[in-house]
């Protein structure tokens, strides 16, 4: 999992300075603080009543920081609560319910960490804050600036793009820079506009497949903050500039502003997001929504995965869509890593482990091959996702290298877990 210090903004860097120069450094300036008081502060709040869980007792609350910075705030409206009559609180309100129900009727996840915990909502922060973030507790809204953003509560796909973030970092924990955070930015980006097609009932081929459509005043030139089926059109004003997305790995930015441009080169994969859902077609998120859903939990998307190897994970899932998503990558110019299977979907899943050492030193072998779509290929790609290269421990015990999807890890005998043992042992017994 990666580190929770970085906060993930739904404004880019690259923007932020062009509205304020002196905005971002002011962000820089008070992040620690603000997340040492969170931290004093959710340590004091109260615990759920006797025999409730936290879920039971709430599975998202709202506060206002009243144009503060103090987080969380003043409690205004949880789950199971009439409107309170505050237009950002409400909007919270809907967006956060909207994107929790995606996340459990449509993928079986409970909350952002599956395990139901509450979600934590702060709006009216601070004066003129033209942005929204998910700082690795909570989620933050600003109420923009009046001049290019209007209130950030008021594109529900923003609200959904910040708890995905949260998703992200429970699960696959794509650290926060140059393609691994660009997967990150692209992941919420996924489940945002998912959200917003959901709860407008449009199919893939319906969606505008904008985000933040709607955050812009009238004063500028743009439809929204990304475009992904089309990077490289949301904008293109004045004062903003043109927006710098690219739409295919020829044109990937590979400077260091940005987090290495984890906001930038999102454009890629989220294009080729965009074009497997509506060559899946119906709507995105029970299509291709699944299958990236799919890839992101099982365990073959870690911490540092690049575009080609996130794109490998989307094929292995996709079934009998596998060359829709082949193609839809292709047309990105990402080439999937090795390992994985034929665009076809047909390939079999081959699983090998070499077993060597031990007192005798003998060396024992063993395959098997998994029909596609087989359950077990994933949880075999899973076991060996949670198994860590490990060093000898003891003398004279076996050494078991495993391979699946092209992949090799070397796990020594006192590391196995009991499922990775049952599995090598049925492997070399055959």
């Amino acid at each position: 999992m990666t580190s929770r210090n970085h906060v993930c903004h739904i404004v880019p860097p690259y923007l932020m300075q062009r509205l304020d120069p002196g905005r971002l450094d002011q962000d820089n300036g008070f992040r620690a603080a603000r997340a040492e008081h969170l931290s004093r502060v959710l340590a004091e709040l109260p615990a759920p009543e006797a025999g409730r869980t936290a879920a039971e007792a709430g599975d998202w609350t709202v506060y206002s920081a009243g144009n503060g910075t103090d987080l969380p705030g003043e409690k205004v409206r949880a789950a199971g609560e009439p409107e309170s009559g505050d237009e950002s609180v409400d909007e919270a309100a809907t967006g956060i319910t909207a994107s929790l129900a995606l996340f459990e009727e449509v993928y079986g996840r409970d909350s952002y960490d599956g395990e139901g915990i509450e979600v934590v909502m702060t709006v009216h922060y601070d004066r003129n804050y033209a942005n929204a973030f998910w700082d690795g507790t909570q989620l933050v809204f600003g109420d923009g600036d009046g001049e290019v953003f209007q209130r950030f509560t008021k594109a529900i796909d923003v609200i959904g793009h910040e708890l995905s973030h949260a998703v992200t970092e429970h699960t696959a924990g794509l650290v926060y820079q140059g393609q691994p955070g660009a997967l990150n930015e692209h992941i919420s980006d996924v489940y945002g506009s998912c959200i917003k097609q959901r709860l407008l009932g449009q199919s893939a081929v319906e969606a505008d497949w904008i985000i933040g459509a709607g955050l812009f005043t009238d004063s500028v030139q743009g439809v929204g903050l990304r475009h992904m089926l089309e990077p490289g059109t949301a904008y293109d004003d004045p004062d903003l500039g043109k927006d710098p997305q690219p739409a295919h790995m020829d044109d990937i930015y590979e400077g260091t502003d940005d987090n290495g441009g984890v906001h930038i080169n999102s454009g890629i994969p989220n294009r080729a997001f965009a074009l497997a859902a509506t060559a899946i077609g119906g709507s995105s998120w029970d299509g291709a929504g699944k299958i990236w859903y799919a890839a992101l939990t099982n365990g073959a998307v870690t911490t540092d995965t690049d575009f080609a190897g996130f794109a490998a994970a989307t094929i292995a899932e996709a079934g009998e869509h596998a060359e829709a998503v082949t193609t839809a990558w292709s047309e990105v110019g990402v080439t999937p890593a090795s390992g994985t299977p034929a665009p076809d979907g047909e390939a079999p899943t081959v699983v090998k482990v070499r077993r060597s050492g031990g007192f005798i030193g003998r060396t024992t072998e063993g395959a098997v091959e998994l029909a596609p779509g087989d359950s077990q290929a994933a949880t075999v790609r899973d076991l060996l996702a949670k198994a860590v290269p490990s060093k000898p421990k003891g003398a004279d015990r076996y050494i078991y290298e495993f391979e699946v999807d092209g992949q090799r890890t070397v796990v020594h005998e006192g590391d196995l877990s009991p499922e990775l043992r049952e599995l090598a042992n049925r492997m070399l017994e055959q």
